[in-house]
């Protein structure tokens, strides 16, 4: 994703978002959501909590640049963890098992993007509303440190890199093991409805 043009506003910036990547309105106000793993759509609830938590995800993309490919979620979500996310819950599972991915499919995007997260903050403790969608991009950018240049690496950093990647192949772990127990279980009660 090219970042937007710094005089935007937040919400110009977020419809041109929207529209770049074929998101309608953002589908805040649907009941669920769909995913691509590859050709399969995967459907989720669009919980209160979920919504809560994308709306300041979906600014996210727009200020930090990152993509919504797959590699893109990693890095936003390796990025928003290591930022923090308040008490988004939706935000810290989410974000846990997008990191898992990026671990696999683009290590080195996912570190980086942990490294970036570590010297600049996020939106997540943030009223949200029409004062914060109608700030510029650039004004945004610069408050959340994001144009900094990021010094090296710490042990500090390592660990908690570390930490997190062990916290996020759990969750993702546990969030798998749950879908194919969901899933036996409508195979066992199919079976016996038509067995």
């Amino acid at each position: 994703m090219t970042a937007p043009d710094d005089g935007l506003t937040l919400r110009a910036a977020r419809a041109a978002y929207f529209a770049a990547n074929g998101l309608g309105d953002g589908g805040y106000d649907s009941p669920v959501v769909k995913l691509m793993a590859g050709p399969i759509p995967i459907y989720l609830p669009n919980t209160a909590s979920r919504v809560r938590a994308v709306r300041f995800h979906d600014l996210h993309h727009v200020v930090t640049g990152y993509a919504t490919t797959w590699s893109g979620e990693a890095e936003i979500g390796a990025w928003e963890i290591a930022t923090g996310c308040a008490d988004h819950v939706a935000a810290w599972i989410l974000n846990l098992g997008a990191m898992a991915i990026g671990l696999v499919i683009a290590p080195a995007a996912t570190f980086r993007a942990f490294l970036r997260g570590r010297r600049t903050r996020n939106l997540y403790r943030e009223p949200f509303g029409d004062p914060l969608l109608d700030e510029t991009v650039g004004a945004v950018r610069r408050r959340l440190a994001l144009e900094a240049a990021s010094p090296g690496v710490t042990a500090r950093d390592a660990l908690a890199f570390a930490a997190f990647a062990l916290a996020a192949i759990a969750t993702l772990a546990a969030v798998l093991a749950s879908v194919a127990g969901l899933l036996a279980a409508v195979a066992v009660s199919l079976a016996r409805l038509f067995g």
